[in-house]
């Protein structure tokens, strides 16, 4: 229709009454796309530098510090301006910018998770049979077992020495290093594991790692494959059996972030839930030292296995946190939380052509079309959630409309065939107003994710507006 052309009554009444379709990136400008790109070349750095908790901590310290973040003290009056971090044993980490109004008016809080499903060595993993060294293994949090077989995987973690002395380990990483692996049954002889159901096609106790063949040359012992490899193990790192006791292990897939597409427009890579929502938010934040409300933010541990432990969300940490940054300003901590408002920033589930039949077309996310903002996760009947309630999502909508921000609204999956959680809870319990915002994501869960770059920026920008936010509506 020629744009001079009259609108007809029933058209006019549609386009103020009828909300379009969601909008895709496409509708960016060249010079958004152009940042958003290189945006995330450096978000491909991150992930493939923190593959862990401890990693993502160390690397988001070093940021901190680096742009001016002290270590919190508690006994101290914190000034507008002033930048903390609390660093929560090394697998969580929360950090605060003062802002200028008192905190008892609330603040800005995001919280995101940096810990992803992955497989955990056992307290005594390392075992020898048919002369092949093993080490038995314990997954944490939801993976799909059969995703993990047959693919290289890197070892990283900690061990604690039978002195106190500790050794960061990663290994798998570099070319020079080696790698392990699952095994897989051949086809020719898979006809019983084949009558297996999907999630049973590897079981738990079959995720045994693959880490040595070669014999220690002497015939007077047993487990000769064992002891070389723990006579190695001991000549590098200088580390006994029992040093398996007091360590966290675990194994990650060993391929780096790579670019996905003919026009580079994805990333895949292992780790995207929840480090993308991490990394957007470190990045925001680090951009909005000096705000008009104090904001924090907080990337927590053990959220894919329940939020519980003293560095998941369920602990005590941020609530402990705001009653000590108050109490030094001589306010109320608990004003403080029941006026705050907090983006729990977690990622969603992008719809799959390939797999349509699990959602429902009109509330899910897509690849490409923005942040996607839910309303409310958990299972069934919005059971294990955080409902946000009108007035936020108002406000929220508000914020991103009136500054061109690209976002879209989200459920993850049709209402009875699943669903997840998020941090959200935990928040809420504290009489903070929550809603949930994060990136579409195909194959979540998976040893490789994939997330679109237009998206990884539009969530970046939601979060630096959110922080620079000056009112509570």
């Amino acid at each position: 229709m020629d744009q001079k052309e009259e609108l007809s009554v029933a058209e006019k009444l549609k386009k103020e009454l009828i909300l379009e379709p969601q909008n895709s990136g496409i509708e960016m400008g060249d010079e958004e796309i152009s940042a958003a790109m290189a945006f995330c070349a450096d978000y491909k750095a991150f992930l493939d530098a923190a593959k862990t908790e401890r990693e993502a901590v160390n690397y988001t310290i070093k940021l901190l510090e680096e742009n001016g973040y002290r270590r919190f003290d508690p006994s101290q009056c914190y000034k507008p301006g002033d930048r903390v971090y609390v660093n929560n044993r090394g697998k969580s980490i929360l950090f605060a910018a003062v802002g200028r109004r008192p905190l008892d008016e609330g603040t800005r809080i995001i919280a995101s998770h940096i810990d992803s499903p992955r497989i955990d060595l056992k307290p005594r993993p390392l075992y020898e049979e048919a002369q092949l060294a093993m080490f038995k293994t314990h997954y944490y949090g939801g993976i799909r077992k059969y995703q993990w077989v047959a693919m290289p995987l890197a070892l990283h973690g900690i061990m604690v020495r039978g002195d106190g002395s500790s050794l960061e380990v990663s290994i798998g990483e570099s070319p020079e290093d080696p790698v392990f692996c699952i095994n897989d049954l051949l086809p020719h002889l898979s006809k019983s594991q084949n009558q297996r159901k999907l999630h049973e096609g590897i079981k738990g106790e079959e995720l045994n790692v693959l880490v040595g063949a070669m014999p220690f040359k002497d015939d007077k012992v047993s487990e000769k494959v064992k002891l070389n490899i723990m006579r190695l193990l001991n000549e590098k790192y200088g580390i006994v059996e029992k040093d398996f006791l007091s360590a966290e292990l675990m194994l990650v897939p060993a391929h780096k972030a790579q670019d996905v597409g003919f026009d580079r427009s994805m990333i895949g890579a292992y780790g995207h839930d929840d480090r993308v929502c991490a990394y957007t938010s470190l990045m925001a934040s680090l951009d909005t030292p000096e705000p008009e409300y104090t904001w924090i933010n907080i990337l927590a541990d053990k959220e894919e296995v329940g939020s519980d432990g003293n560095t998941g969300l369920s602990s005590t940490f941020l609530e402990y946190f705001v009653m000590d940054l108050a109490g030094g300003q001589g306010v109320s901590g608990r004003e403080a939380l029941r006026n705050s408002v907090c983006l729990s920033a977690d990622v969603s589930a992008a719809f799959d052509p390939t797999f349509p039949e699990v959602n429902e077309k009109k509330n899910c996310a897509y690849l490409s079309y923005g942040a996607c903002v839910m309303k409310y996760s958990g299972h069934g009947g919005k059971s294990s959630t955080s409902d946000a309630s009108a007035e936020l999502m108002g406000q929220i909508r508000r914020l991103f409309d009136n500054n061109n921000i690209q976002w879209q609204i989200a459920e993850l999956g049709k209402v009875d065939h699943g669903g997840g959680g998020t941090v959200a809870k935990f928040i809420a319990n504290l009489g903070v107003d929550v809603v949930d915002i994060g990136v579409p994501v195909l194959s979540m869960h998976a040893p490789f994710e994939v997330v679109s770059k237009l998206d990884v920026y539009s969530a970046y920008r939601a979060f630096a507006l959110f922080l620079q936010e000056t009112a509570k509506a």
